[in-house]
């Protein structure tokens, strides 16, 4: 079916971007709409474009050599929206500290003037992840 590939397409460019953390490459893949949503594995809900990209610039500015790859369980696309659920596997530093990292997903998509773009991003909680900018905040 060809909106599953073209959704595929938008989820793997979401995740080549994710591992480079490319945030410029954002825009291509995520609406800029207001009513946008994320809540990253550190925690924490975001609305709105603004807020969603200034997410990602933080976890971007206190992570690096971040390997992501999401093993997709489910695809299912409409007409004009689709979401998929699977699994974020990775590993990076945080403040300098490894870090490997096994987490739900789930990615909501819509179509926008024919293209399709990105309009939620959720994961579960990553325990490692608060653990280390925890103990950072608290030294």
């Amino acid at each position: 079916m060809p909106s599953d590939d073209e959704v595929r397409a938008v989820s793997d460019r979401f995740y080549r971007a994710l591992s480079a953390l490319d945030i410029d490459q954002l825009p291509e893949v995520w609406s800029q709409s207001a009513d946008v949503t994320t809540m990253h594995p550190m925690g924490g809900e975001e609305v709105g474009w603004q807020e969603v990209r200034r997410s990602f610039e933080q976890a971007a500015g206190a992570m690096t050599d971040v390997h992501v790859e999401f093993d997709r369980a489910t695809l299912v696309a409409g007409d004009d929206l689709a979401y998929e659920t699977g699994r974020e596997r990775g590993r990076g530093k945080i403040a300098g500290e490894q870090i490997e990292f096994e987490q739900r997903v789930t990615n909501v998509y819509r179509r926008e003037g024919g293209r399709w773009k990105m309009i939620h991003h959720h994961t579960d909680i990553s325990p490692q992840m608060v653990d280390v900018l925890t103990r950072r905040q608290a030294a």
